[in-house]
């Protein structure tokens, strides 16, 4: 079932594709269609309080973005996307499936503690340029907000030589939104993402409710 609804969005995702307009077309109402690629710098906010920290931690997405011009000289637009993103975090948090349930404790004594994620996104952005029909470079500023279904998570670790690993864990939430932000000049420009969800749905760990929740900060290049 899932590999039939990712050859769905496969083939939704290469119908915008290819039906969009050239970018900066000359004309009125020209749109700024673009395909975008996110690397980012990842880390977890709102740990519980004996977690104090996470590792070194990336995050990749790409998509295509539809523009929709919402003024004639197309400097103010509104643009809805769909992409892939993929997260590979560092962390120090226990996570563990077992028979049904997502057990959380601490991460002391494991190594290679890890956990990486894959999405479907579907960004949302209300975008500031000052571009004009035959102008193709120019300041931006895309705001919006990011849409998340997760298509998979695994979590591993290793302890006393052993490797441990939870694949789709029960407790992860798959649902998941956060504000976005892209500013910069011409083709590659400053992005983060802020997550308003926790990665966790009604999870808890030494009787504190786990609200961990990502931010990402990094670049994002608009292709033409």
């Amino acid at each position: 079932m899932r590999k039939a609804f990712l050859f769905c969005c496969f083939l939704s995702f290469s119908s915008l594709s290819w039906g969009q307009k050239d970018s900066l077309a000359l004309g009125e109402g020209y749109a700024d269609d673009q395909l975008y690629l996110t690397v980012s710098y990842a880390q977890l906010i709102n740990q519980p309080t004996s977690i104090t920290r996470s590792g070194f931690s990336y995050a990749l997405s790409t998509g295509f973005i539809k523009d929709i011009t919402l003024n004639q000289e197309g400097t103010i637009s509104f643009g809805i996307g769909i992409g892939y993103g993929y997260q590979n975090i560092n962390h120090q948090l226990r996570v563990e499936e077992i028979n049904g349930s997502t057990i959380f404790g601490n991460s002391t004594g494991l190594t290679d503690n890890t956990f990486t994620v894959q999405n479907l996104e579907f960004p949302l952005e209300i975008r500031w340029r000052t571009s004009s029909s035959n102008k193709y470079d120019f300041w931006r500023i895309y705001t919006g907000i990011k849409f998340l279904y997760n298509l998979g998570n695994r979590f591993e670790f290793s302890e006393n030589s052993n490797r441990f690993s939870y694949k789709n864990v029960s407790a992860f939430n798959n649902f998941q939104y956060g504000l976005t932000l892209s500013v910069g000049y011409d083709a590659i420009n400053a992005h983060l993402f802020y997550g308003l969800t926790p990665i966790f749905s009604e999870a808890s760990f030494t009787n504190e409710s786990i609200n961990t929740k990502i931010i990402q900060f990094g670049i994002v290049f608009y292709i033409l």
